[in-house]
């Protein structure tokens, strides 16, 4: 995130490596006896007999990413639906690099044929109702345009159906409590996919974290830029012009309107036009802008730090406040969705006590901080959290530096960011971290550097999903929902940061939170009204 030089990186991940303390010893001796990964640190097990059966409800971007990094062992999609006949053929043959690789690649042409055949011959390949009334379909995962989350959600729980769905989890904390309404009503598991909980990474983060080795953590920094400036060509080099005549930019929101979509009925589906059913991300009916889509993700990791990590493994620590602004600086289109946004959270830091202002204790508050702009990706995304003794910089989901502050007292003092540490043993429960002048001369590796691949959490979080799923009983449901890491009340947590953060940028003001937006239980929301509609 700071660009470091390759130096610098290198002894802050030797750094983090000797903080993490996992040794490929440790490592290999998981894997020799066929643990995944994600089972040897969230506590679920290999999966015993057939995987549960699924249906995929939206194909596109994030369908595709949650199908291509499921694992066949623990969950098998047997059918998809799709309103675009776009996405249904991307279904079937995903894209030629990366995470979406279709149905054919994931489980050979056959079967993927077997698939469609299904998805068809029931038809629910374009109408997800019907698959709701497929037997054999035990869990629906929900990759749809957020306006669509609670509706699709509920339908699917009340026809006894387990859900994942993906984040944001709804458009409204309203939307929210109702879906966890409905979960507990029809006694079926409610997960959403906010995959950091299920992150390897994340979760070795967390524990040095815990080990207080950063001294006091007072601001965690929190961005995700990137750069659609520069102007789109085609592959013989020639500048791509839209159906309006403009010059097309660099931008996944605003994607092409692909030939098989332009006679699809969009009206017929509630659609105002078909701009809005292939770019819904833009317009707010039907999408919550940069917060929504990328913001809830470092909001989500601040949380998880400052829950987990400041405050001794808590599972929720909610924002006190927020304040921010929104603008749409850049883009001169029709799209509603801001372009650049900035938002400053106060939350609890671990000593601090509500009544500061009547008893004059110190205001133990972290600061974080959030930017996403379209204007320059210098810096990408992640996370930097910034203590008294050291700092800690998590990087596109993938690498974490660590980097010890310099003692001024120190005799011969060194930049924070060549000073490789070691860990000595200080008062119980209390490591000391101390300067090296040279890197350890064995240095531990952690785990997700040994596996050979960075795994950001999708993968887990479906086989944790499908192992409670496959142990189901319904007098094990408050503690298998308990169980869930991105349970519904965990992830409605992180909808009331995102949708209230939208709601301090447009009326460019502070908002205190209120413990009863973060209850499922309680009828206030934050939305127009503050109160849940009598049902």
């Amino acid at each position: 995130m700071l660009n470091l030089t390759p130096e610098q990186k290198q002894v802050g991940k030797e750094n983090y490596q000797t903080s993490l303390g996992f040794t490929r010893r440790d490592f290999l001796a998981t894997a020799a006896v066929g643990v995944p990964l994600g089972a040897f640190y969230f506590g679920y097990k290999k999966m015993d007999g057939n995987p549960v059966r699924a249906g995929i409800i939206g194909c596109g971007d994030e369908g595709q990413v949650l199908v291509g990094e499921s694992n066949p062992d623990y969950i098998e999609f047997i059918g998809f639906s799709d309103i675009r006949p776009y996405n249904q053929e991307r279904a079937m043959n995903g894209e030629p690099r990366g995470p979406r690789v279709g149905f054919i690649k994931k489980y050979g042409k056959e079967k993927a044929d077997e698939i469609k055949r299904r998805s068809i011959d029931k038809g629910y390949h374009d109408d997800y109702r019907n698959m709701l009334n497929d037997p054999d379909i035990e869990v629906v995962v929900i990759a749809l345009p957020l306006h669509l989350h609670a509706k699709a959600t509920i339908d699917a729980l009340e026809a006894g159906k387990h859900v994942l769905c993906e984040k944001l989890m709804a458009q409204s904390v309203g939307d929210c409590k109702r879906m966890i309404a409905a979960s507990e009503k029809n006694q079926r598991l409610l997960a959403v996919g906010h995959q950091r909980h299920y992150s390897v990474l994340y979760d070795n983060v967390v524990s040095v974290l815990n080990s207080k080795m950063l001294g006091d953590i007072r601001h965690i920094r929190a961005l995700w830029h990137r750069n659609n400036s520069f102007p789109l060509r085609d592959k013989e080099g020639k500048l791509v012009i839209d159906e309006q005549g403009r010059q097309v930019l660099i931008d996944g929101w605003r994607k092409a309107i692909p030939p098989e979509d332009q006679k699809l009925d969009y009206a017929k589906y509630g659609y105002q036009t078909l701009e809005e059913l292939i770019r819904w991300r833009l317009f707010d009916r039907t999408g919550g802008g940069l917060m929504a889509e990328l913001g809830s993700h470092q909001l989500d990791a601040c949380s998880i730090f400052i829950a987990r990590g400041l405050h001794d493994g808590k599972h929720h620590v909610h924002p006190l406040a927020v304040s921010g602004v929104g603008v749409k600086s850049f883009y001169d289109d029709d799209r509603e969705a801001d372009d650049h946004v900035f938002c400053t959270f106060e939350f609890p830091g671990p000593n601090y006590n509500p009544n500061f202002r009547q008893t004059k204790s110190r205001e133990d508050v972290v600061i974080v901080t959030y930017s996403s702009i379209n204007t320059n990706s210098f810096e990408q995304y992640g996370e930097t959290v910034y203590g008294s003794r050291g700092t800690m910089i998590v990087e596109r989901e993938m690498e974490v530096f660590q980097f010890k502050e310099n003692d001024p007292n120190s005799p011969s003092p060194k930049p924070a960011a060549a000073t490789n540490i070691t860990v000595k043993e200080g008062a119980p429960g209390k490591p000391v971290v101390e300067s090296s002048p040279t890197a350890p001369a064995a240095t531990p590796q952690a785990a997700i550097a040994l596996t050979g691949q960075v795994s950001k959490g999708y993968r887990e979080e479906m086989e944790h999903f499908a192992y409670q799923v496959k142990n189901f009983s319904p007098g094990d449901y408050e503690q298998l929902t308990s169980d869930l890491r991105c349970n519904g009340t965990v992830a409605m947590g992180d909808a009331v940061i995102a949708l209230v953060s939208n709601m301090a940028m447009k009326q460019r003001r502070r908002i205190e939170f209120r413990e009863s937006w973060f209850d499922p239980k309680s009828p206030e929301v934050p939305e127009e009204g503050g109160e849940l509609a009598q049902s």
